[in-house]
C-alpha cells in the first residue's frame, strides 16, 4: 500500500510533528482542523465561526487531495463545551447539506490554541 502525504498553504500548517493529511489505501485521513485562518494566523472569537473556518480549513486539505466535502465518509468534533452543541451543529450542516457524513462528537478539556472546536474527517478517495 503506498503512502502519500497532503500539504496546502490553504490551510494552517502542522503545529506539531504531524501531517494535514495522508492518502493511503482508498482513504484521505485528515488531521484535525482547528479555526487558524491560514491567510492572517488569527482566530475567531465564536464558535460559528470557529466551526466554519475548522471545516473552511478541511475543505481546503479535502481539495488539496483531489477530493470534495462530498466526498467525507466520517467527521469526528471535539469541542470545549457541550452547551454549543446545537450551534456548532447549525454551522456544520452548512458544509454538509444533501448525506452528511457519520460523525462523533465529543466534549474535551482543552484543544490546541485554547479553541473551542477540532474537526478531523475520513474521506473515501476514488481516483478519477
Amino acid at each position: 500500500m503506498t503512502r502519500e502525504v497532503i500539504t496546502t498553504d490553504r490551510a494552517p500548517g502542522a503545529i506539531g510533528p504531524y501531517s494535514q493529511a495522508i492518502r493511503a489505501g482508498g482513504f484521505i485521513f485528515v488531521s484535525g482542523q482547528i479555526p487558524i485562518d491560514p491567510a492572517t494566523g488569527t482566530i475567531p472569537e465564536d464558535v460559528t465561526a470557529q466551526t466554519r473556518q475548522s471545516l473552511t480549513n478541511l475543505a481546503a486539505i479535502i481539495e488539496a487531495a483531489g477530493a470534495t466535502l462530498a466526498d467525507v465518509v466520517k467527521t469526528t468534533v471535539f469541542i470545549k463545551d457541550m452547551e454549543q452543541f446545537s450551534v456548532i451543529n447549525d454551522a456544520y450542516a452548512a458544509f454538509f447539506p444533501e448525506a452528511p457524513p457519520a460523525r462523533a462528537c465529543v466534549e474535551v478539556a482543552r484543544l490546541p490554541k485554547d479553541v473551542l472546536v477540532e474537526i478531523e474527517a475520513v474521506v473515501l478517495y476514488t481516483a478519477s
